[in-house]
């Protein structure tokens, strides 16, 4: 007899601080009832998943993120070589999960990673955990990629920033958030070099989510997180409560795909 699939995968995207906004709609989906079974992450949502997949509660996933050292993580310094490193969100995935390792997580999750060596994607689900989780969140430009088996690998939403593929063979359904919504913008918003960097990252990574998103069953994309660029990590509880928002607002079409 052939094993039953799990009824919910869930592929949550990268987008840094937007990225919490994938806590808000865990807790939305617990207060329903509903665990999402298996996970896929990439960045942000390679940590959040890896959380969830160690049984964390959206409550232990926020005070993560609360913790006044966590700023540390994604604090942008200019050392010689002009990137800082991500030694600290190491330290605390260690600190917050019990093992290194894929195989002692609750629910099974993949991580992506960007390979600069290959130029290639590569997607993990076993083996050690953390430089994987760490490597994922590494943003190109900013953190130093990191040395995985003498190859260096960073942010999978460089090439993959949702990803679902991995999910479509283990889940019945699939649900993706996407925290990089792409809406217009005005002129005012792109005349700083901050300004036209941040939206040239968001619409390269929409081009390549585009196909994704079309391969999900159901797709949560938070439209307020556009207000909210991915280094403004101090607003953690308004994009944590945009997140619960989106994903109540499009419970009744959660319940309805679930019970299919």
């Amino acid at each position: 007899m052939t094993e039953e699939k799990p009824k919910l995968g869930i592929a949550l995207s990268g987008g840094g601080a937007r990225g919490i906004a994938h806590i808000g709609v865990l807790k939305a989906l617990r207060e329903e009832g509903i665990i999402p079974d298996v996970l896929a992450g990439a960045s942000a949502g390679a940590i959040i998943g890896a959380l969830h997949a160690a049984g964390k509660t959206p409550e232990e996933m926020l005070n993560f993120v609360k913790d006044s050292s966590i700023w540390r993580i994604f604090r942008v310094g200019i050392p010689y070589d002009g990137l800082t490193k991500l030694t600290y969100l190491r330290q605390r995935l260690k600190e917050t999960l019990q093992e290194d390792s894929f195989e002692a997580l609750q629910h099974k999750l993949f991580v992506t990673v960007a390979n600069l060596n290959t130029g290639q994607l590569r997607t993990v689900s076993e083996g050690p955990l953390f430089d994987f989780v760490v490597a994922s969140s590494s943003v190109p430009l900013v953190f130093k990629p990191i040395e995985i088996d003498g190859e260096l690998y960073v942010d999978g939403g460089l090439i993959n920033n949702l990803p679902v593929e991995p999910l479509l063979d283990e889940a019945q359904h699939v649900l993706g958030v996407n925290a990089m919504p792409t809406l217009p913008v005005t002129n005012k918003d792109i005349q700083t070099v901050f300004g036209i960097a941040t939206r040239c990252f968001e619409l390269s990574i929409y081009a390549n989510s585009r196909a994704n998103i079309n391969q999900c069953h159901l797709v949560i994309t938070p439209e307020e997180l556009q207000q909210y660029h991915i280094f403004q990590f101090n607003k953690y509880q308004s994009i944590h409560d945009i997140g619960y928002r989106a994903a109540k607002k499009a419970m009744p079409d959660i319940v309805r795909m679930l019970a299919d």
